[in-house]
């Protein structure tokens, strides 16, 4: 296969004190376990067009097309590895997770494999993240939409082995809650008595400027948890700012919404929501069963 200069992401995960579930589970249980992980960390990174490079042992390095397709499919292994795989496996200890790398940037692709700056970087954040953490770089959380980036965090400024310069790293907040109820808090909207009400089959939600972020998805994590297999966990949240109601998608594939002035397609972008309106998961309203809806009110 021929040499290609390519600009791409390539992550490094891992499972975190792998070695130790050999020593308490034993050969047999510990392999099983493993694979099982790894399996389902392929799932997610397929699922988000990347591409596998290789495995060894218990890592596995891949590469994506785009920064966003990157930071997304960390995001989904990590939230899978923490709670599909001890559905799938009981023998899953509590303890184990999944520590993430990842860097956008140019690479050399030959005969299937990835070499070039963005591999050693990569390599690098990997090699910092500890367990159950999603570390990478400034120039890879500016490649993001406004979405994912605002779920980034800078942690430090730090020299790295091969560059002039040191480089500023971020971490990757894969746990929306933890960020989506700590933004709310930053605007004072006391005197505005605005109120958004949404309604799924028989459950009604009433929030305000005082209620905080409200994630809907089929999570058990969600605040409004949907019956929908092809919603993420938590596809999307509402949350009120400076008295206006503003859904943002964080879904894979992307929300519906039917609204006064028309039918809108979100992918890791937000929509301000006014009247009356219906929010659907991946698919279209019209072709949707499982809908949310919602009523902006004063």
């Amino acid at each position: 296969m021929s040499r290609k200069n390519v600009t791409l992401a390539t992550v490094f995960a891992d499972i975190s004190g792998s070695t130790k579930l050999y020593e308490t589970l034993g050969d047999a249980v510990a392999r099983e376990l493993v694979s099982e992980c790894l399996a389902l960390m392929t799932e997610h990174i397929t699922r988000n067009e990347g591409t596998v490079i290789k495995t060894i042992g218990d890592e596995i390095m891949c590469t994506f097309p785009t920064a966003n397709d990157a930071v997304q499919a960390s995001m989904d292994m990590q939230e899978g590895v923490t709670e599909d795989l001890p559905q799938q496996n009981p023998n899953t200890p509590s303890t184990l997770t999944i520590r993430v790398g990842l860097h956008y940037g140019p690479a050399i692709l030959e005969s299937g494999d990835v070499f070039g700056d963005a591999v050693n970087v990569a390599a690098r954040m990997a090699g910092l993240a500890k367990g159950g953490q999603i570390i990478t770089t400034q120039e890879t959380a500016d490649a993001l939409s406004p979405a994912l980036r605002d779920s980034t965090r800078h942690l430090d400024r730090i020299p790295v082995k091969g560059k002039a310069e040191s480089i500023d790293i971020f971490e990757v907040i894969w746990q929306a809650e933890d960020v989506t109820r700590m933004a709310t808090g930053l605007i004072s909207t006391a005197t505005l008595k605005v109120t958004l009400k949404l309604t799924y089959h028989d459950e009604n939600r009433k929030l305000d400027h005082t209620s905080g972020a409200c994630v809907l998805g089929r999570g058990t994590k969600a605040d409004l948890i949907v019956d929908d297999s092809m919603a993420s966990r938590e596809h999307a949240r509402v949350e009120c700012r400076r008295g206006k109601f503003y859904l943002i998608d964080q879904s894979t594939n992307g929300t519906y919404v039917r609204t006064p002035e028309g039918p809108s397609f979100l992918r890791r972008e937000e929509l301000l929501l006014t009247g009356e309106g219906q929010i659907a998961f991946v698919r279209e309203v019209r072709a949707a069963t499982e809908i949310v809806n919602y009523t902006c009110g004063v």
